[in-house]
């Protein structure tokens, strides 16, 4: 039996809604290193950084000078003394343009090396994990509301079951 083309879009549209209202929301951001100074020389990142909340997922986004300068990410007592000799990881790219992701809670340190950590090239960022979703507020009015389960599983019932019908008039 063939399927009606406006019936896979009905059940196509269906599924998307239902991942949509299903999928919490994610929002990272792209933090751009110092902002419109970038990453360069004699700009404070401790007062950049200060009050900021770098949340697991977001990225940093170093913008410099390719032929000078680099990102390198070191630990704290390398971060603490500008020693460029073991970093952790070598983020520079070679365009001047390094994404990081800051995917994992815990604290990073970053510096330049070739001496421009010692004028001030040094970034420390404390990644926590994403706050925790609001409570729901309880519900007032005597109506079902789709997000009480009420609704959710017999709709979730039926486009299991509309897409069970789907595969099987193929």
């Amino acid at each position: 039996m063939v399927v009606a083309p406006k019936m896979v879009v009905g059940v196509a549209l269906v599924l998307v809604w239902a991942m949509v209202v299903m999928v919490p929301e994610v929002a990272a951001t792209r933090w751009t290193v110092g902002t419109n100074q970038g990453w360069a020389n004699n700009v404070n990142y401790t007062i950049w950084a200060q009050d900021k909340h770098f949340i697991n997922g977001d990225w940093l986004f170093f913008v410099y000078d390719r032929n000078q300068m680099n990102v390198l990410e070191v630990n704290k007592t390398d971060y603490e003394s500008c020693n460029s000799d073991h970093p952790l990881h070598n983020w520079t790219t070679g365009a001047g343009r390094d994404v990081v992701p800051l995917n994992v809670t815990r604290n990073y340190y970053f510096i330049s090396g070739k001496g421009f950590c010692y004028g001030g090239m040094k970034l420390a960022v404390h990644v926590e994990n994403p706050p925790p979703p609001p409570a729901a507020s309880p519900v007032k009015s005597g109506s079902p509301s789709i997000y009480q389960n009420k609704l959710v599983l017999p709709a979730l019932f039926a486009i299991s079951a509309l897409w069970d019908a789907l595969i099987h008039f193929r």
